[in-house]
């Protein structure tokens, strides 16, 4: 992998997943039952945090709180859906941003799963074998379910916040709060990696919950370059004593 020679980045930049949601709660609960579909009483995006995901946020918060001043975010981003709202106004309210000044956009959204929603591993290769098999010959990265995205699709879009980021926030410290794929989708633009390294790290873990992965601007170096910090820290959890979670918000299949 390469690194990004360029300096017009933000000084820091950090990538949070969500807390646990409502969804994965559902999600496992399915799985573990062999049921084809989830249940959920909302739709995929007004799906709220779980009690856990609440308490994973309020974590993430006083972490960052208890930074200095000039080491926390100033500039906050989230996808819309609601449990990345609700993960994000909890640090902006710990670190008394207003709430009028987080931007939420809809190319931070998650994944569109399309006619594959809500089913899981067994509904999915009960009802569509046909895209299961057609899932498995042309991998996850390029694969798009009728109605939904594939990985490249997200990328395109998580390609025009990243020149965003270059354009309005450098010298900034941006967190951002979004979902496992887009959280995955920004490693494989900012670490110059190709399809197969990003699966490798796919395939390796699950992003956390409220999981930080984080890059700096090295301004210390001849030739400064924005490089990873650490990818998918948990630290903020461990150190409150709130519980960490990895349920996947993707549709199970082949890896």
């Amino acid at each position: 992998m390469t690194q990004l020679r360029h300096t017009d980045w933000p000084d820091r930049l950090w990538i949070v997943r969500h807390g646990q949601s409502a969804g994965n709660v559902a999600r496992d609960a399915a799985e573990e039952q062999g049921l084809e579909l989830i249940n959920l009483a909302t739709r995929d995006a007004d799906t709220p945090l779980s009690a856990l995901g609440h308490e994973q946020a309020a974590a993430l918060s006083r972490w960052f709180a208890a930074k200095e001043p000039a080491q926390r975010p100033n500039v906050l981003m989230c996808s819309p859906f609601v449990r990345a709202r609700q993960t994000c106004t909890t640090v902006a309210t710990a670190l008394g941003i207003d709430l009028d000044e987080v931007s939420a956009d809809e190319r931070l959204r998650e994944k569109e799963f399309g006619i594959l929603d809500r089913h899981t591993k067994h509904g999915i290769l009960s009802k569509f074998p046909e895209l299961a098999a057609q899932r498995a010959l042309v991998g996850k990265f390029y694969f798009r379910p009728p109605g939904g995205e594939s990985w490249c699709d997200v990328i395109l879009r998580v390609r025009s916040i990243v020149e965003v980021l270059r354009r309005d926030h450098v010298e900034d410290r941006v967190m951002i709060v979004a979902h496992q794929v887009i959280v995955n989708c920004f490693r494989y633009l900012l670490e110059c990696m190709d399809e197969a390294q990003i699966l490798d790290i796919d395939r390796a873990a699950e992003v956390p919950n409220c999981g930080i992965t984080e890059y700096a601007l090295d301004r210390d170096l001849p030739d400064p370059r924005f490089v990873l910090r650490t990818a998918n820290l948990v630290l903020p959890l461990v150190t409150a004593g709130a519980p960490v979670t990895t349920a996947p918000d993707e549709p199970a299949g082949p890896k």
